[in-house]
């Protein structure tokens, strides 16, 4: 069986003279004076390897079938090229085409836009600037596993089916065996789920948060890493129905050191993409973002400012004063900021990644330990605030979304009874906070997002192998 030689090991051999084989897709062909040259890529790397060969010494037919999207199995010399921009190429003196590619081929050498790849997703990972971020991807994986197991995480899996809503919003991909043609239902009008397969009604889960904190109660500090799923009707460029949410749970975490860790994580992600992702940052950065490295390395440079939410409001009232700034949506105390809000602060006002904390109690979820002071704005006395952080990043906003949990079982059921929140089948939640609760703490990161910001990419959909967003659900 003939060896075959990955690409990107190829590109770093000077071992010339030596006879190889590598296998990959043509990228590109072109002819001069009976000599041909292909940039063929197995997807090891950005980049390509130049197969150089004579026209004379191959078959006429065989060459033909040689097309851009064609794959090819070479073996050749490995030679110093002569060309700028690349230390090697291979000398041809074996072709064999193992698939050939009709004219039809949808991913061309000309300029696509993402919207017509995002129609071709089941091809466009061929291409340079998807297969650069599907590296990265890997990469940034890579990065958030060894990072918790670094430092003492446990790597708890979570279920995908639960009876439970973890953010109250009720916006959930229904799981069931019924015969939706046929479905009971008591005199009410409701649905029985009794004789449903898990007998109750189950849906794909929107986070892991609720199961991660059972096990950072008992293995004291775990994450969770895996796919997440809202029903959520948004075709905006910031939102999938399904997506990857990796969500540390601590216990004995308080405020500071929640903030301390959402910081090192995330730079920590960002440095293992420069060391690891150099040559497709490099192509990303001239190809799609031209601010891309300069942006990653200014965060590692900088301390994220911490800021309470009372004061980023005030920041963002004195821009709307001073005429500095215009604001679509608005954002007196109490208002959810948007992203407009949050980008204005992290690009404008400090530019620097903001740590956003001690929210209004009625914008986050029922479970976020409530402080015990209220906050004073405009010289009066607020409502009631919580332990929340929202991690804000330039060209993104929110990147992840964390808070110290509410341990004591009073409050939190006090909570629960005030949003009307329904606790049927949460009885197991409510047990942690009765039988040895602790301070705990966790956060939340979109995994997409993350890539977005660390591949300049502008739209998420374009930074998972298979988009599912409302009426896309191909490949």
């Amino acid at each position: 069986m003939i060896r075959r030689t990955k690409i990107i090991d190829a590109l770093q051999r000077t071992d010339y003279g030596t006879d190889i084989t590598v296998m990959g897709w043509v990228r590109s062909k072109r002819a001069s004076k009976g000599i041909f040259f292909i940039a063929l890529n197995d997807g090891s790397t950005i980049k390509n390897v130049q197969i150089v060969g004579d026209d004379a010494k191959f078959d006429p037919a065989m060459l033909k079938l040689i097309t851009t999207g064609a794959c090819l199995s070479v073996e050749g010399k490995l030679v110093e090229s002569p060309a700028a921009g690349q230390a090697s190429e291979i000398q041809a003196v074996g072709i064999e085409v193992l698939g050939t590619c009709d004219a039809d081929y949808p991913m061309q050498k000309k300029g696509q836009s993402f919207e017509y790849m995002r129609q071709h997703a089941h091809m466009r990972l061929r291409t340079n600037t998807f297969g650069a971020v599907m590296r990265i991807r890997h990469n940034m994986a890579m990065a958030i596993h060894t990072y918790f197991h670094q430092h003492g995480y446990f790597y708890f899996n979570t279920p995908l089916i639960t009876a439970s809503d973890c953010e109250g919003a009720g916006q959930m991909f229904q799981v069931t065996t019924k015969n939706l043609y046929d479905l009971k239902k008591n005199e009410q009008g409701s649905i029985i789920y009794d004789d449903d397969f898990f007998g109750k009604q189950t849906s794909l889960t929107v986070s892991g948060q609720l199961e991660g904190e059972l096990g950072a109660t008992a293995l004291g500090a775990i994450y969770t890493f895996g796919p997440t799923f809202r029903a959520e009707n948004s075709n905006t460029p910031r939102h999938l129905a399904e997506f990857w949410m990796i969500e540390p749970e601590i216990a004995f975490m308080d405020l500071d050191d929640l903030m301390d860790l959402e910081e090192d994580f995330i730079k920590y992600c960002v440095r293992w993409a420069l060391d690891n992702c150099g040559d497709d940052l490099e192509f990303l950065n001239k190809m799609v973002d031209k601010g891309l490295l300069e942006r990653l390395q200014g965060v590692l440079g900088e301390t994220f400012v911490r800021l309470p939410y009372t004061e980023g409001i005030e920041i963002l009232q004195e821009a709307l004063r001073s005429g500095k700034k215009k604001f679509e949506f608005p954002c007196e105390w109490g208002d959810d900021l948007a992203s407009e809000h949050e980008r204005y602060l992290v690009e404008e006002h400090f530019r620097k990644p903001v740590i956003m904390t001690h929210y209004p109690k009625k914008i986050k979820s029922f479970y976020m330990k409530i402080d015990e002071e209220l906050p004073v704005y405009e010289g009066k006395e607020m409502e009631q605030t919580v332990q929340g952080t929202d991690v804000l990043f330039p060209q993104i906003g929110e990147i992840i979304g964390g808070s110290v949990r509410e341990e004591h079982y009073d409050k939190l059921m006090n909570e629960i009874k005030e949003r009307h929140i329904p606790m049927k089948d949460m009885w197991w939640y409510l047990d942690t906070r009765r039988f040895g609760t602790c301070p705990h703490a966790g956060f939340g990161l979109g995994f997409e997002r993350l890539i977005l910001f660390v591949t300049g990419m502008q739209n998420i959909r374009d930074v998972i192998p298979f988009p599912r967003t409302p009426k896309n659900a191909e490949f």
